[in-house]
C-alpha cells in the first residue's frame, strides 16, 4: 500500500471536483481500491499501486480537459478514465473555450485575420468600430497563450480619458477610480477563466490590467500585452507603450477611430501610429468593419447611422 499527494495547480479546483463533488465521488467508485480525500487543492490518494499509478494518469487527463475545456462532467469523467474521446477534440477554429465550456472562435472574416496575423507577427494594430470583437478576440488569444505556457503573463491596457467626470472627483482608491474604465477587459477574461482561478492568477500578478500611464519604464518579457481603447491615447503614450515590449512578447493594440474622446486640438496616436508603422515587417494593421459587429443587431443599425450623419456632416461643409 502506498500513499500520495497530489497538487491540483492549473485548473479550478471546483471545476475537477464537481458541483457538491459529483465528480470526486464518481472517481472514488472508478477506483474501488483507493482511498481517495480531497482539500482544497491537494488530492490524498492511498492504496493498491497498480491501481494508482492509473489514477495518477487520469488525473492529469482530468486536470488537462478542465484547462481547455473549462468543465467536466460526469460523462467526461468516465469516458476519460475509460480511454475513450468525450466528443469535443477535433472542433477547428476554437480558440478556447469560455467558462460554461462555449467555443470561442473567430465569427467574422477580419476576426479570423487577427487571429492569422497573431501567429505571424509580434505586433498587430486592430481598428474597427465597437461591437466588430477587437479586443474579446485578443484577449482570446492572450488567455490560449496563457494556458499553453506560450508566455508568462497576461498585460490589458487602456488610457484613462476622463469623459465628463475627473478622475480626482470620483469616490475611492486609486484602483477604484480607474477599474470602471477597465471593466470591459474583467468582462471578457470573466467570461474564459473560471471565478477562483481569475482571482488566483491577478493576485498573482499573472494577469495584470492597469492604466496606460503605469506602463512607463517598464520592460515586459514573455507576455501578451493588449492595449485596448488606443484612440484615446496620444502620440507620445502609444509611443511610449509600444517601446514596452521586451522578449518572447506579443502586442496588440485596438481602437475605434468614431470614438475618440481627446479634445479637439489632439491628435489621435492611434491614427498616427497606423501612419508610421504601416510597411514594417513584423507588424500587421487589421481594419475591421460594421460587417464584423458580433452584437445585437442594432449596433449594426446604430454605427450605420452614425456613417451617414458624420458624411452628411461633411457634405454639408464641403458646400
Amino acid at each position: 500500500m502506498i500513499e500520495k499527494h497530489i497538487v491540483i495547480e492549473d485548473v479550478d479546483p471546483v471545476v475537477l471536483y464537481g458541483v457538491n463533488n459529483a465528480n470526486l465521488q464518481l472517481v472514488k467508485a472508478l477506483y474501488p481500491k483507493l482511498r481517495i480525500a480531497a482539500r482544497g487543492n491537494v488530492v490524498h490518494v492511498m492504496g493498491d499501486e497498480l491501481q494508482m499509478s492509473a489514477f495518477e494518469e487520469n488525473i492529469e487527463k482530468l486536470q488537462r480537459h478542465c484547462l481547455t475545456y473549462n468543465s467536466l462532467t460526469e460523462e467526461d469523467v468516465i469516458k476519460i478514465i475509460k480511454g475513450e474521446k468525450t466528443g469535443r477534440e477535433g472542433i477547428e477554429g476554437v480558440i478556447v473555450y469560455s467558462v460554461t465550456g462555449k467555443p470561442i472562435t473567430a465569427r467574422s472574416e477580419n476576426q479570423q485575420r487577427l487571429v492569422e496575423a497573431y501567429a505571424k507577427n509580434d505586433l498587430i494594430l486592430a481598428v474597427g468600430p465597437a461591437g466588430s470583437g477587437k479586443t474579446y478576440t485578443s484577449i482570446a488569444l492572450a488567455v490560449r497563450a496563457l494556458k499553453n505556457k506560450e508566455i508568462r503573463k497576461i498585460i490589458l491596457s487602456r488610457p484613462a480619458v476622463e469623459a465628463g467626470e475627473k478622475l480626482g472627483f470620483l469616490p475611492g482608491d486609486m484602483k477604484e477610480k480607474i477599474d470602471p474604465y477597465l471593466q470591459p477587459l474583467y468582462d471578457a477574461l470573466e467570461d474564459m477563466i473560471p471565478p477562483q482561478k481569475l482571482r488566483e492568477v491577478m493576485e498573482q500578478d499573472i494577469i495584470q490590467i492597469a492604466p496606460l500611464a503605469f506602463m512607463r519604464g517598464r520592460t515586459l518579457n514573455d507576455a501578451v500585452i493588449i492595449l485596448d481603447e488606443a484612440q484615446n491615447t496620444t502620440g507620445a503614450q502609444i509611443k511610449m507603450f509600444l517601446t514596452r515590449m521586451g522578449m518572447n512578447s506579443k502586442m496588440i493594440v485596438t481602437g475605434d477611430m468614431t470614438q475618440i474622446d481627446l479634445p479637439h486640438n489632439v491628435k489621435s496616436g492611434l491614427v498616427e501610429a497606423l501612419d508610421i508603422l504601416g510597411d514594417i515587417p513584423g507588424i500587421s494593421i487589421i481594419r475591421m468593419n460594421k460587417k464584423d459587429i458580433v452584437r445585437h443587431r442594432l449596433v449594426t443599425r446604430i454605427v450605420e447611422a452614425y456613417e451617414r450623419s458624420t458624411e452628411n456632416k461633411q457634405n454639408t461643409n464641403t458646400l
